[in-house]
């Protein structure tokens, strides 16, 4: 006989059919062998009193603080810990339940029913500025056909041009020099109907820039503001193109001086879905959604939005993150730009572990590479 530890990571449902389980049993099990850990914030103290027995008389848990038995406080925080079974019994059980516990069971329910990104998008980064914070990643028309080109050898499937950088205190660029920056770069993908081999993202938020490249074959919009203006809204809905939507705080000259947040999870989830509303009332329907790691946010704050990116699941979009050689990455382990490709895949393999579908980087070969990897072991 021989016991062997297995990965709580682990493909349940392969490893089930592997040892002969039929097909009902299979689902069940799986179930069972997937645990959920959630924070529930400020819960009506009856509430919580409810959910930890009904989660105890069916072997999964709620921790809460000192004094919640005896309602010294009229809300307290605590942590639900169920398997995906537990949580479906109580999804339906709390829906009976007083003190706000029918909203508790919708979002259990959301939960339950988010599925793993089955396919993961690169995104290939190209600035058509000179003053990126990556160096590697500038380019004019002159050479950026052969990147392009490149780019969609090395496995890019998205390729994202801007020509702003959007580096904490950059300088504010006008509208019409960004056009300038651009055009060029627009013409020769049209021109040479490149659209026709990958899909371009333009990185800005201007509504001119915005429409010249979606007459010039452009499929996606990537708007760091957050489809903030509505001109841009327009104008994604009458083209009927992709739009990221990503979390800012702040603007580019003003997002890192000294962020705070109460709760960021919380906080950017509100915002994302917000936004999504928003774009859903002028019709735009294709969203990605982006939690815009080092934009507005602390080290703190975007290391715990990569550890629980799967939080943004329920929003039921695609999850992009870039995190692409930025300077969190320095603050962890001092590095220069040119350093920090390995960081960078270490927090992008964790962001697709956790729920990215889509990883915006400088490096796409190398992305390509562990994300081939990575998905071997996935499979396992």
């Amino acid at each position: 006989m021989q016991i062997e530890k297995i990965s709580s990571d682990i493909n349940a449902k392969k490893l089930l059919t592997e040892i002969g389980v039929d097909g009902g049993g299979i689902k069940i099990l799986a179930s069972k062998m997937k645990t959920h850990t959630l924070y529930i914030r400020d819960l009506h103290v009856g509430a919580a009193n409810i959910l930890k027995q009904d989660a105890l008389s069916i072997g999964a848990d709620l921790a809460v603080p000192k004094g919640t038995v005896t309602a010294t406080t009229s809300h307290v925080n605590c942590i639900l810990i169920a398997t995906s079974k537990q949580l479906q019994i109580l999804s339906k059980k709390e829906l009976a339940q007083p003190f706000g516990l029918k909203e508790v069971a919708k979002k259990l329910s959301q939960i339950l029913k988010v599925r793993e990104p089955s396919h993961v998008d690169i995104m290939g980064v190209l600035n058509a500025n000179e003053d990126s914070f990556f160096e590697a990643s500038r380019f004019n028309e002159k050479n950026a056909i052969i990147k392009i080109e490149n780019m969609i050898e090395d496995g890019a499937s998205i390729i994202d041009i801007g020509g702003v950088s959007s580096r904490p205190n950059a300088p504010i660029v006008s509208p019409k020099e960004e056009l300038k920056r651009v055009a060029p770069i627009l013409k020769l993908i049209y021109d040479r109907k490149l659209y026709e081999k990958t899909c371009f993202s333009i990185d800005s938020c201007t509504p001119n820039v915005i429409a010249k490249a979606l007459e010039s074959g452009f499929s996606m919009v990537n708007d760091i503001t957050g489809l903030k203006n509505d001109t841009v809204c327009s104008l994604c809905a009458t083209y009927n193109t992709h739009v990221v939507i990503m979390h800012m705080k702040g603007t580019p000259q003003t997002m890192q001086d000294n962020p705070q947040y109460s709760h960021v999870l919380s906080e950017v989830y509100s915002f994302l879905e917000q936004r999504i509303q928003k774009a859903e009332s002028f019709g735009i329907s294709d969203i990605v959604v982006d939690v815009g790691v080092g934009f507005g946010k602390s080290l703190q704050d975007n290391l715990s939005l990569i550890k629980n990116l799967e939080h943004f699941s329920t929003l039921k979009r695609k999850i992009l993150v870039g995190a692409s050689r930025k300077s969190m990455i320095n603050l962890i382990t001092p590095s220069s730009t040119e350093e920090r490709l390995a960081g960078t895949l270490t927090l992008h393999l964790e962001a697709l572990r956790n729920g990215a579908s889509i990883l915006r980087v400088h490096d796409v070969k190398e992305h390509a590479q562990a994300v081939a990897v990575y998905k071997a072991l996935k499979n396992k």
